[in-house]
């Protein structure tokens, strides 16, 4: 899952919500930093309430990403775009295909679920500008397995940035994309990967109620 899918029914519960994004904040300041379940669970209940909230997204964050990766849907698609994007790169030594096949799935996702409500998205960013980024960034560091002074600067600059509206064209999240693979250092795509989109959106689109259902569940 990304932000908006791991976010989207806690708009009312701003420091909860930040908490759901607290793990993939951390992928992009440093990814030596990690907050596990186990670590935040402590602090479910910890007598400052901004603090619970936070540890109670960040546990709330671990649970939706097991049942979501595994979903059929998920596994399906990840390995069709994978696929998709190997045919598209055929000198790729494998990693970049399989990574990008997850990710886009994830991005997609979020996609989706703006088309389908507009209003949502701008909702999740009016949540997130109300927490104190040096109250998450206090809170993540009392769980964390490492500490880091940066989090609060990020918190501000993913709010000022509001990239998650970018999903929704296709130039802009190929570019969105490029700054993931340059973060974990892989190679940069090539302008004609834009004309694998519209139909990857398509085949989200088509399942998206399986993507946010948990695994498991028939309804």
């Amino acid at each position: 899952m990304n932000y908006l899918a791991h976010g989207r029914r806690f708009v009312e519960q701003p420091y909860f919500l930040a908490g759901t994004a607290v793990p993939d904040w951390l992928n992009v300041v440093d990814r030596k930093v990690r907050v596990r379940a186990k670590r935040a669970l402590p602090l479910i209940d910890d007598a400052d309430p901004q603090v619970a909230a936070v540890a109670q997204g960040i546990v709330q964050h671990h649970h939706d990403d097991d049942w979501f990766h595994r979903t059929r849907a998920f596994a399906e698609l990840s390995l069709q775009f994978t696929v998709h994007i190997r045919d598209q790169l055929p000198r790729d030594n494998g990693l970049r295909p399989g990574f990008l096949g997850h990710i886009l799935v994830e991005l997609l996702l979020d996609a989706v679920l703006i088309e389908e409500d507009s209003g949502l998205l701008d909702a999740y960013y009016d949540a997130v500008g109300q927490v104190d980024p040096h109250v998450v960034g206090r809170a993540v560091n009392r769980m964390s397995t490492k500490t880091t002074d940066d989090l609060p600067r990020f918190i501000q600059l993913f709010i000022r940035e509001r990239f998650l509206y970018d999903y929704a064209e296709d130039a802009k999240l190929v570019y969105r994309l490029n700054q993931v693979l340059r973060r974990v250092k892989l190679a940069a795509l090539p302008e004609d990967f834009q004309r694998l989109l519209p139909s990857a959106r398509r085949e989200v689109f088509d399942r998206k109620r399986e993507l946010i259902t948990p695994a498991g569940d028939a309804t």
